[in-house]
């Protein structure tokens, strides 16, 4: 028998959740199937109490939204859900434990999450300890469209079985609609733990290490989600980069309303796009029909096609099954042989700058009607911006930095799906499907003494406008340090005007400068990192906490980079004692990243 629950994305107000949360539990503790003698009564209570660890690993907070539905279910079924990041648990710990559930996502071509690394290390390593009376099941969430799909979620699942760890549910992978999919393993792995009996030795499941989040603290979910988005009202769209700026950055504020969104500085928010008119009129005459041919949605009802062109698929980036398909019937012997040699690589730049539009275009022989090309497309995904607001200081609003992509490529201008979207379709007054997309690994200190670094070049200075304006809110007595850089300062000084106004009010105690094309030597933030190093050590060892936001690949590796030489130069330390040095500041939750 099933067991009931409601999920995250279920379209309920928090006491409606929680209600009908308790009704299907009761329902389903009394419940008798044919056949049975009070099995279901039974086994909730055999089960009652018993812990059961759900553990995530999360970089934009999806898996930890999913862990908490996890915990609901579990709570539904008679057990006791103990909730925690990845990087909370000690391994010895882990060997101790009896049930564990662990979510995780992937970040980038197939590493794991920031808050999963530590963990991941001490479980690969040599020295881990056996899990040999370790039950576990592991959900992975991921996207199709990287090689390294679901694949730290993958590791662990192979890992924890190579330990002596035995696997009850089988792990399931997840692509970004992962909704469903996640539920259905949810009522699986729930059922299959609570089915293991005993302790895990003499000390019982300790748990140690891991704090359990009882039903009452957990706060009440949005009833606003990627399935069910709050239409918010645009109150400003206003350009920032400056004449002669090679980039366009725009400030956007949304209304929230009376029956809004709640979201915390370090928290993101997702935006439902609409695909380029343009373009989907482009697709539907290259497919020879017409926009009113009517055609089955995902729902199974018929809409015309041009409707869910706009606003179901992703057209602006083509899926891995649409390329395989366009290059069977184009006969194109570069594509297949691309394929056939599985270079990414090469697939990535012979891909760059196509959309659906080219692909359907590569060959005469490339005939697909309206159907066989949805089949082959992709759900249209939100995209999630960092929050560049604080609801302390902008009451009823929300605000986001958003850097329009724009380029020209085999003789058409193109443009970002949802960046693009914003700036030249949405204006004052118009409506547009956002939520909240929580980030509890991205938050300032609960310390307003502690001092705090902040690393955003461009529109990683997003999240940081939100930081300052709440500490400045909250009257927080630490010191605050910016380190913010672009391209040019006469015309890529976003915020310049508040920032300086929050040196002169004492808010802002230092803010590094780093315009990279503005001398003969390009100049980045790591680079001032560096020439400020003693004095970074300095507040290091004072408590700071460090933040940084922006691209994972270059920029984030980078001060990654720079932070640990000056650990090492400025304390004193070899390479390994600054890499712990470095690992403790991230298990203090005092180094933490929004990066993409």
């Amino acid at each position: 028998m099933e067991i009931p629950y409601i999920p995250e994305y279920a379209p309920f107000t928090g006491d409606q959740r929680a209600w009908l949360s308790g009704f299907l539990a009761g329902l389903h503790s009394r419940t008798v199937m044919p056949g049975q003698t009070g099995t279901a009564t039974a086994t909730v209570e055999r089960t009652a109490g018993a812990a059961v660890h759900i553990l995530f690993g999360s970089q934009t907070g999806n898996a930890e939204s999913v862990a908490e539905d996890a915990a609901a279910a579990a709570r539904a079924h008679g057990l006791e859900p103990l909730v925690a990041g990845l990087d909370t648990v000690d391994i010895n710990a882990l060997s101790a434990m009896r049930r564990v559930l662990v979510i995780t996502s992937t970040y980038g071509e197939g590493e794991m999450p920031d808050n999963a690394q530590l963990f991941w290390d001490a479980v690969e390593s040599e020295s881990a300890p056996r899990l040999d009376g370790l039950y576990f099941g592991v959900l992975a969430l991921g996207d199709t469209s990287y090689d390294g799909y679901c694949q730290s979620g993958k590791n662990i699942d192979a890992r924890f079985e190579a330990l002596g760890g035995t696997r009850v549910v089988d792990r399931t992978d997840c692509d970004v609609d992962y909704e469903d999919d996640a539920a259905e393993w949810i009522v699986r792995a729930v059922a299959a733990v609570a089915g293991v009996d005993g302790d895990a030795g003499p000390g019982g499941d300790t748990g140690a290490a891991v704090v359990p989040v009882a039903s009452g603290s957990l706060k009440t979910k949005s009833q606003w989600t990627r399935k069910n988005p709050y239409p918010a009202t645009v109150l400003a769209n206003r350009l920032l980069s400056g004449e002669g700026s090679a980039k366009e950055v725009r400030h956007f504020t949304f209304a929230l309303g009376e029956d809004g969104l709640d979201y915390e500085a370090g928290d993101g928010l997702g935006i439902r796009p609409i695909n380029d008119p343009a373009l989907v009129d482009a697709i539907i005459r290259q497919l020879g029909v017409s926009g009113d041919c009517v055609v089955t949605a995902k729902d199974g009802s018929s809409v015309p096609l041009d409707q869910v062109l706009t606003s179901d698929y992703e057209i602006s980036i083509p899926s891995r099954d649409l390329i395989d398909d366009i290059a069977r019937r184009s006969g194109d012997a570069e594509l297949q042989h691309i394929l056939d040699t599985e270079d990414r690589e090469a697939l990535d730049a012979w891909l760059w700058g196509k959309d659906v539009l080219d692909l359907l275009q590569l060959g005469t022989t490339v005939r697909l009607n309206p159907e066989e090309l949805l089949g082959l497309l992709r759900p249209l995904q939100h995209r999630v911006y960092s929050i560049s607001s604080s609801p302390l200081a902008h009451d009823g609003t929300v605000h986001l930095t958003v850097a329009s992509v724009r380029y020209r490529s085999g003789e058409r201008d193109r443009g970002g799906v949802c960046s693009t979207y914003l700036a030249d379709r949405v204006g004052e007054g118009d409506r547009v499907g956002v939520f909240v997309s929580k980030n509890n690994s991205f938050r300032l200190p609960a310390d307003d003494a502690a001092p705090v670094v902040m690393i955003g070049p461009g529109t990683g200075i997003a999240p940081f406008r939100a930081f300052l304006h709440e500490r400045r809110a909250r009257n927080a007595s630490g010191q605050n340090w910016l380190f913010f850089g672009d391209q040019h300062q006469s015309s890529d000084f976003i915020y310049e005007d508040e920032l300086n106004g929050l040196t002169r009010d004492g808010v802002l105690t230092r803010l590094d400068l780093a315009f990279s094309r503005d001398q003969s030597e390009k100049i980045y933030v790591q680079t001032r990192m560096r020439e400020q190093g003693r004095e970074l050590f300095a507040w290091l060892e004072k408590g700071a906490h460090v933040y940084v936001c922006g691209d994972a690949t270059r920029m984030a590796k980078d001060v990654d980079d720079a932070l640990h030489e000056l650990v090492a130069e400025h304390g004193g330390l070899d390479a390994d004692t600054a890499e712990d040095y470095v690992n403790n500041l991230k298990r203090s939750k005092r180094y933490l990243r929004d990066v993409y």
